[in-house]
């Protein structure tokens, strides 16, 4: 028997899938967000591929958005408020709240930093 969990440190959603339409890179570089632009809010995503679990809070979960051309993004911290499975779909929804906005310079920074990986690194 096996499991079909995924364990997660990182919400990484495309716009379809619900990432917060607020947050426009090119606007960010030139005028950083704060996070008290967003603190009050809560953001949902939605169809997430695979049943997938995340830290719950006050544990926080990289927010990322995965761009068209399958680039990644990393936009800060958020907490996993609450998460919805559907087990005949295998897709994953919920809700989350942003706790920290990475400033440009992190945000060139975190991939290199946090995935390595230079097939989905926006910046470089």
């Amino acid at each position: 028997m096996g499991s079909i969990f995924e364990i997660n440190d990182s919400l990484v959603i495309t716009r379809e899938q619900g990432f917060p339409k607020e947050l426009v890179l090119a606007l960010h570089l030139k005028k950083p967000f704060a996070v008290s632009n967003f603190s009050k809010k809560v953001f949902e995503f939605k169809n997430k591929k695979g049943i997938r679990i995340y830290q719950a809070p006050p544990v926080r979960v990289f927010l990322v958005e995965k761009t068209e051309e399958g680039k990644w993004i990393y936009w800060g911290l958020v907490h996993i408020l609450e998460i919805t499975h559907d087990y005949e779909n295998k897709i994953t929804s919920g809700k989350f709240k942003i706790i920290h906005i990475n400033t440009p310079e992190e945000m060139k920074q975190a991939h290199k930093l946090i995935d390595r990986d230079h097939k989905t690194s926006y910046f470089s």
